[in-house]
């Protein structure tokens, strides 16, 4: 199960669009996943309770787990080259936990 952590300005708007999507693309990657929502001054007191950090805007502060910005799945901008980056990163947090 990956725990995905979706932020976007508000935590309300575009972070449910963009749940929408990921959960979708996920289901569809037959990635079993589970996805909260924040915004973006969130991400540092949630990052330790997911595996996973989905973006909606700019977020340039550090981290301790992989960022995906997925604007694009909202925009329609480079919407495949997105979903390929969430399938592959999930599909590596998910052998990593199966290995420990």
């Amino acid at each position: 199960m990956i725990k995905g952590l979706i932020a976007c300005g508000s935590g309300i708007a575009t972070s449910t669009v963009a749940q929408g999507a990921v959960k979708k693309i996920l289901e569809e990657a037959g990635i079993p996943a589970e996805l909260s929502k924040a915004n973006l001054t969130e991400i540092p007191m949630k990052q330790n309770g997911v595996d996973v950090i989905f973006v909606t805007s700019n977020y340039d502060q550090p981290t301790t787990k992989p960022i995906i910005k997925v604007f694009g799945l909202i925009s329609g901008i480079n919407k495949e080259a997105i979903k390929k980056q969430i399938i592959e990163t999930c599909k590596k947090i998910e052998l990593a936990k199966t290995g420990e």
